[in-house]
């Protein structure tokens, strides 16, 4: 029988620039950075290094200089491991798939104690580098690139339809924006933190119309550490911790934006891997009390909380707008800023929302802290929500 598993504890540096250009006299470097961060975790999860027996990681940047990363850390952190060590790479969901990889050696009996964990530099990469490295080449390039669409095109398009579909507007979608940034304020790992109305997220510069600066994600760099046990372990250590309760995963066979007819802002992926979740965990998405979603753009937020059941369809952005999801309403999403001011070092960026899960079910999100939190979700993507991977997440103290 499959084993229970348990975050006890995370670490992270707050988003940020972190990465030096390549000619810096000083370089902050990627594995020493991580190595605090996994310091940090282990100290706060309490338990033994040498129970530590997989390491998955997150893959780094490809600017990222150190090459078979995971095996170099290995050896840096001196932790022979006899579970896995191995890196995975799935765009968005680099790092759900790394936590995934990480708590399945557990629920197979291979580890007692594993690390998912990894580091995102690429602030300090030339812009047109990053352009033609990573977000021109996400799409098909022989269908896709060639008319220029990037994620942003694509999240954009989404956003114009969605108005066009249910009445919506600019404002009700940039609501979420302000929302985001206001429980950034209170986080400090967040990247931007300073307050923002509604009319200045409206004045910002467009990038891809409907979308201006602030409804999009700032490029940012960042490193996390998720420490995952057998429940026994955790149930030991005498603390609260948070048991992973269900997951839920669907690629829909489709590659961005696709050359198939189809309702592209229904996020099928996203309902069907939520569903799976929800029935893994034997709840409904009315019995969340808070989601950390992976949207890089407000209007996917407003997508992914409709498709995973957390909204009605097409009263996202309006309900919103009317404080439903913001910290003291009904369903509070994005207790942690959101990508879009809590930051978004793509391959990680799932980490930092097992790590605001962790704090918020463990009772230590401080002036975020969601009232008898009990139950809340991840969500990861890969492009459009092509594909999702969900976690259910509960509160044990």
């Amino acid at each position: 029988m499959d084993r229970s598993v348990a975050i006890v504890g995370a670490s992270a540096i707050p988003v940020g620039k972190w990465q030096k250009p390549r000619d810096a006299e000083i370089q902050v470097l990627e594995h020493e950075v991580l190595a605090k961060v996994v310091l940090a975790a282990v100290a706060e999860a309490g338990v033994d290094k040498r129970e530590i027996s997989t390491l998955a990681f997150a893959q780094p940047r490809p600017y990222t200089q150190q090459k078979y990363f995971a095996t170099f850390i290995a050896n840096y952190l001196r932790l022979p491991c006899s579970g896995s060590v191995l890196e995975l790479l799935g765009n968005g969901m680099t790092a759900a798939l790394a936590f995934e990889a990480a708590a399945n050696d557990i629920r197979l009996g291979r580890s007692k104690v594993a690390l998912a964990l990894g580091v995102n530099f690429e602030t300090a990469t030339p812009a047109v580098e990053h352009m033609m490295n990573s977000m021109r080449a996400t799409g098909d390039v022989d269908f896709h690139a060639p008319f220029g669409f990037t994620p942003i095109s694509w999240y954009a398009m989404d956003a114009a339809r969605y108005i066009h579909e249910f009445g919506s507007s600019r404002r009700q979608l940039a609501s979420v924006a302000v929302k985001n940034r206001r429980h950034a304020s209170l986080n400090p790992l967040a990247q931007l933190r300073k307050p923002v109305t509604l009319d200045e997220i409206l004045a910002q510069k467009p990038i891809v119309e409907p979308l201006g600066l602030y409804e999009v994600p700032p490029r940012g760099d960042g490193a996390a550490c998720i420490v995952l046990v057998d429940e026994d372990i955790a149930k030991a250590l005498g603390k609260p911790y948070v048991r992973v309760r269900g997951r839920g995963f669907f690629h829909e066979g489709a590659h961005q934006i696709n050359e198939v007819p189809n309702d592209m802002i229904e996020l099928v992926a996203a309902r069907r891997a939520g569903e799976a979740a929800y029935a893994d965990a034997g709840i409904t998405a009315s019995d969340v009390d808070l989601a950390e979603l992976y949207a890089p753009c407000t209007i996917i937020e407003v997508l992914a909380s409709e498709s995973l059941g957390l909204l009605p369809r097409g009263q996202g952005a309006l309900l919103c707008a009317e404080g439903v999801t913001s910290l003291g309403g009904r369903i509070p999403i994005c207790t942690s800023g959101g990508l879009q001011s809590r930051g978004h070092p793509a391959h990680v960026t799932p980490f930092y929302s097992f790590l605001e899960v962790h704090e918020q079910l463990t009772g230590r999100a401080g002036e975020r802290q969601v009232t008898d939190a009990r139950l809340a979700i991840t969500s990861a993507e890969l492009g459009n929500y092509n594909a999702a991977m969900v976690h259910v997440l509960e509160a044990v103290r």
